[in-house]
């Protein structure tokens, strides 16, 4: 299950990488660009898809724009006993 899954995001980026090369010089778009605001939507979207299958892969660019979407690692300093804090006050399990 792992290797379809990367193989379909590696897929997904190759397609978005091709699809913003723009081999077909605007022939076949999806949303032609001529059309005001909409006519980008399309690359945009094929950044976004770039960008997610290149982290996806370990290659996170979208720190260059100042957007970290990494989840926090937990703290390993755990405390020694198994108190936790409710309302500002310590509680013991």
């Amino acid at each position: 299950m792992k290797l379809l899954n990367h193989v379909l995001v590696g897929v997904a980026g190759l397609v978005s990488l091709i699809y913003l090369i723009n081999p077909t010089a605007g022939f076949i778009e999806f949303i032609p660009d001529n059309v005001p605001f909409f006519g980008n939507l399309d690359e945009a979207a094929a950044v976004g898809l770039l960008l997610s299958a290149l982290a996806y892969f370990g290659l996170d660019l979208n720190e260059l724009f100042g957007r970290v979407f990494r989840k926090e690692k937990p703290s390993s300093e755990e405390p020694a006993t198994k108190e936790r804090e409710v309302a500002g006050k310590v509680v013991e399990p």
